[in-house]
């Protein structure tokens, strides 16, 4: 792996149980560094389950210990029953208590303004969607309106997807629900807007949550049934989105050491708890190329300049 520049930034995407695969690969990564990225990092941006991750490392949890509790909690934060068999009957699948039991266990009771204070200063930024204002909201411990606010609570807004958990507060869900399911544009904003970071001295690492390569069949689409609609959709949704904002960050911050890395993976649903093992597997695989530096070849090529005729 190259080495780091002088400040580094870790960006995490949305996903649901995919952030076992995720955790897994930072494992296989603090591993091979010989130290926690929370002594590494200062800056930790997530979307969703991508803010969970964020928000353990920035609380000075080493990754190994975010894996385990994925494995741990998986079937406990998404229970099967009568809801997730009928869920368009039903406000949400699961209950909310079990995750937000899970937070508050290991994040504790601490302030995200906790987290700018002391001797080991770190930035995090969660991403929410605001219902009520509709708009994105990013919680930062800086900001004098969250002071008060808990880590757990911040991170539970920003994984409430809609359909799968309450709403939290009445307000808040799933950071993802806008442009900002991949927050490496949010990550480098504020790592040079904000902080006042350079480009030639910032490292930013943005970790995917697995593409799944399989596309329809030429013809396939006209014979849809509109339900059938929704996963191609949201599946194009999603990729297109967080393509954009990879090719946002390249086009904005050439001088940026912006690494990011996905992997092609089956289709995984988010709360598919069955698949946790071959998720387990697949994280394995994702460690050892984020640490061959294998960066994501799709968005690069995508994003790169035209030739001179």
């Amino acid at each position: 792996m190259k080495r780091f520049r002088t400040h580094l930034a870790v960006a995490i995407d949305g996903g649901g149980i995919r952030g076992l695969m995720i955790a897994r690969a930072l494992a296989v990564v603090e591993e091979a560094l010989g130290r926690p990225l929370a002594e590494t990092g200062e800056l930790f941006v997530g979307t969703s389950t991508g803010s969970i991750i964020a928000a353990a490392l920035a609380s000075g949890l080493r990754a190994e210990r975010v894996h385990r509790l994925y494995g741990e909690l998986g079937h406990t934060v998404f229970p099967r029953s009568v809801r997730t068999v009928a869920w368009p009957f039903f406000r949400w699948r699961y209950p909310g208590k079990p995750l937000e039991q899970a937070l508050e266990a290991e994040l504790g009771g601490r302030a995200l303004a906790s987290l700018w204070r002391g001797g080991t200063r770190r930035d995090l930024v969660v991403v929410v969607r605001d219902l009520v204002e509709n708009r994105s909201r990013f919680l930062k411990p800086y900001k004098r309106e969250y002071d008060g606010l808990p880590v757990w609570k911040a991170v539970m807004a920003s994984s409430a997807v809609p359909t799968y958990f309450p709403v939290v507060d009445g307000r808040f869900v799933d950071g993802g629900v806008g442009a900002y399911s991949n927050p490496c544009f949010v990550a480098a904003w504020e790592a040079m807007r904000c902080l006042g970071w350079t480009e030639r001295e910032t490292t930013l690492l943005s970790f995917g949550s697995g593409r799944t390569p399989d596309r329809l069949a030429p013809g396939e689409a006209a014979r849809l049934f509109p339900l059938q609609w929704l996963e191609p959709v949201l599946d194009s949704f999603l990729d297109g989105t967080n393509d954009q904002q990879v090719r946002i960050v390249r086009a904005q911050y050439p001088g940026l050491d912006f690494r990011r890395f996905q992997i092609d993976i089956p289709r995984i649903a988010m709360d598919d708890v069955s698949r946790m093992p071959e998720l387990d597997e697949l994280g394995a695989r994702f460690g050892a190329m984020i640490l061959d530096d294998a960066v994501d070849q799709l968005t690069a090529r995508s994003g790169s300049r035209p030739r001179a005729p």
